[in-house]
């Protein structure tokens, strides 16, 4: 029989309920795996044998690329998850082709991750790890990147340097606790372009130690820390901020940076990291996200002094939610606001201007009821982060025997 050959297999969104091997293999029966390039199985719930099947498919899937596992354990208990994740990890051990692997929005937890850890360590040749939403906690982010260390080591020990380009690990309350693990494994590698981490509650501490084992990245492009915590009010403490404004000039390719939410000042002082920004660090920047962060009108003032020279190519500024309001300082957001407009970019500063947006942008229609409030977008995440987190809470408390 000749096997018809495909480079995408997409089953997202289908939420098909796969327990055995009975019924996987209508999926993939009369499929060559040698030409598979792409598997997307994200909203449909996988099982044990399921993914055995699924993993004794893609040992034979020589040159596969994307390894897409999002969201594909809804409704399993924890006692299938490790198994089940091993069969799909160790599958993809050896595959040299490898680019990228997605494992984000399965609430696994801190107590599942150990079934990577074999992956993550001896597969030196994927790109980009996405693992967002997972409830890793502390001490599963520490076992993650402590696996990406050894992968590091390993890499070097073999006179070869690290393919790792991007991580992606956000809402994972990841605290100090694992950011120092982190930091070493991003200084190990030091080929990193591509880093966001944001909603993982890490504090000063931690906040320096990624800035420091960030800073052997040379070649750092896009970071995204959104709320995480850089200062502290009540103990005087700004040693993030400092350390994020001695690393800026580690990276010259840095064109995206998203600080928002993140208390980059305490009582409206203008913060190191907006000083170094004005005064040149860095020249290619086209994106600054700094929205909620208790900045005031000299912190403007600084960045309108430097809109048309060190952040000449800046397109995006992001300021709403701060303690200046547009009102109270015309002058400096006027002469932001029109720089950035005739590079063809944007300055929002208020929540109007991202209301303009979506009527501009063929906004969805309105589905309010007489009394009723459409929920948005924001509030929905927020109800899905919440109960997600609870989930993952939940499962760090079994005990796996």
């Amino acid at each position: 029989m000749t096997l018809r050959k495909l480079t995408n297999l997409d089953f997202r969104g289908r939420q098909l309920k796969l327990d055995t091997r009975a019924n996987v293999e209508p999926l993939i029966a009369g499929l060559d795996p040698t030409s598979l390039e792409e598997i997307h199985l994200g909203g449909n719930t996988i099982g044990v044998e399921a993914s055995l099947a699924f993993a004794e498919f893609l040992e034979k899937a020589t040159s596969l690329k994307v390894a897409d596992f999002a969201d594909i354990f809804t409704g399993r208990l924890i006692t299938e998850i490790p198994l089940a994740l091993s069969y799909l990890c160790d599958a993809l051990k050896d595959r040299t082709s490898l680019v990228e692997i997605n494992l984000s929005d399965n609430a696994f937890g801190g107590r599942s991750v150990d079934p990577m850890v074999p992956f993550l360590t001896a597969n030196r040749n994927f790109q980009i790890l996405k693992l967002t939403n997972n409830g890793l906690g502390p001490a599963g982010g520490a076992t993650i990147a402590d696996a990406l260390l050894k992968s590091a080591q390993l890499s070097k020990d073999e006179g070869k340097k690290s393919n790792l380009r991007v991580v992606i690990c956000g809402r994972n309350r990841l605290e100090n606790g694992s950011a120092s693990h982190w930091a070493e494994a991003f200084a190990a590698h030091g080929t990193l372009v591509d880093v966001r981490m944001p909603q993982n509650g890490i504090r000063m501490e931690g906040i320096t130690a990624l800035a420091e084992g960030l800073s052997q990245c040379p070649d750092l492009e896009t970071v995204d820390l959104q709320d995480n915590t850089f200062t502290d009010s009540e103990e005087g403490d700004v040693s993030g901020v400092k350390a994020w404004a001695k690393a800026l000039p580690s990276w010259p390719n840095l064109h995206t940076l998203n600080l928002s939410d993140c208390v980059l000042s305490n009582d409206g002082e203008v913060p190191e990291l907006i000083t170094a920004l004005a005064k040149g660090s860095s020249l290619k920047l086209t994106t600054l996200q700094l929205q909620n962060n208790n900045l005031q009108k000299d912190s403007f003032e600084l960045l309108a002094n430097a809109i048309s020279t060190h952040l000449s190519t800046l397109k995006i500024l992001e300021l709403q939610w701060n303690d200046t309001m547009p009102d109270d300082d015309e002058e400096n957001f006027d002469t932001i606001g029109s720089a950035l407009k005739a590079r063809g970019g944007k300055l929002t500063i208020d929540d109007e201007d991202e209301e303009e947006d979506e009527e501009g942008e063929g906004a969805e229609e309105d589905v309010e009821a007489e009394g009723v409030e459409a929920p948005t977008e924001e509030k929905k995440a927020t109800v899905v982060d919440k109960a997600a987190d609870a989930l993952a809470d939940l499962m760090n408390k079994v005990n796996i025997g």
